[in-house]
């Protein structure tokens, strides 16, 4: 189990201050990407001049490896931009993914089969050197998942409502994750939304891989012993 820090950043200056806070007690922080479109909230990277500030990563100093959740309405459109980045995996939400049509992708030169462009997508990012990710909202099936599967990097389970931090976590996330554990055992599997010392452990003992953490990370005066009793809570109480 790894825990990785959610950063919401509402410009690159807050961005490097929240990586510098975790730095030297994790090995991956997740970029939380909004664009007030497909959630209500609007976080880093701006779009100034028609230019996105994704390119300012090559300014951020870090050993961490970065993960971009990108919750925006046309992901495809912005994809290229962050596997040109310094990031090593991007998650996508299936949600926004669904409503792609076909000559929206011609910029990846790929056709879509049967509705399904995360293969195609997946593929992309591979050749790029990255990996793939995609997200599923609570009430989004995991069946959506049996046509690329085998292509992607890793499944995020939302276990709250997209774009806000703070929330409560949903138990039924709890279900879809051994659902999703039985349906495709060697998955990588990550959960994001409300995760504190509270539940931590039923959502390792459901086979979570991943658990993306914000509110209870930050919100902690001292930010590297919360991590570490964290840690501690999943070891010794799974011995």
């Amino acid at each position: 189990m790894e825990i990785i820090p959610a950063i919401i950043a509402k410009d690159f200056k807050e961005l490097e201050v929240k990586i510098k806070l975790v730095e030297s007690h994790v090995k991956t922080v997740q970029l939380d990407v909004m664009d007030g479109i497909f959630v209500a909230n609007k976080t880093w990277p701006d779009v100034i001049g028609g230019q996105s500030s994704v390119k300012d990563l090559e300014n951020l100093k870090t050993g961490l490896a970065l993960e971009a959740h990108l919750m925006v309405d046309s992901p495809h459109r912005v994809l290229n931009e962050w596997l040109s980045s310094k990031v090593k995996r991007v998650i996508l939400h299936w949600e926004a993914l669904e409503k792609i049509h076909n000559h929206e992708l011609l910029s990846y030169k790929t056709q879509i089969g049967a509705g399904w462009p995360v293969s195609n997508l997946a593929e992309e990012s591979h050749k790029r050197g990255k990996e793939l990710g995609v997200a599923l909202n609570l009430e989004t099936p995991i069946s959506v998942l049996d046509n690329f599967i085998n292509e992607i990097d890793l499944v995020l389970l939302m276990s709250v409502k997209p774009g806000a931090s703070g929330q409560s976590l949903d138990e039924r996330v709890i279900l879809k994750i051994i659902a999703l554990r039985q349906r495709y055992p060697n998955v990588k599997i990550e959960v994001d939304g409300g995760v504190n010392a509270d539940n931590i452990i039923k959502l390792v003992e459901a086979g979570a891989d991943f658990l993306v953490m914000g509110s209870a990370v930050f919100d902690e005066d001292d930010i590297g012993g919360a991590i570490e009793r964290l840690r501690k809570k999943t070891t010794t109480e799974n011995r």
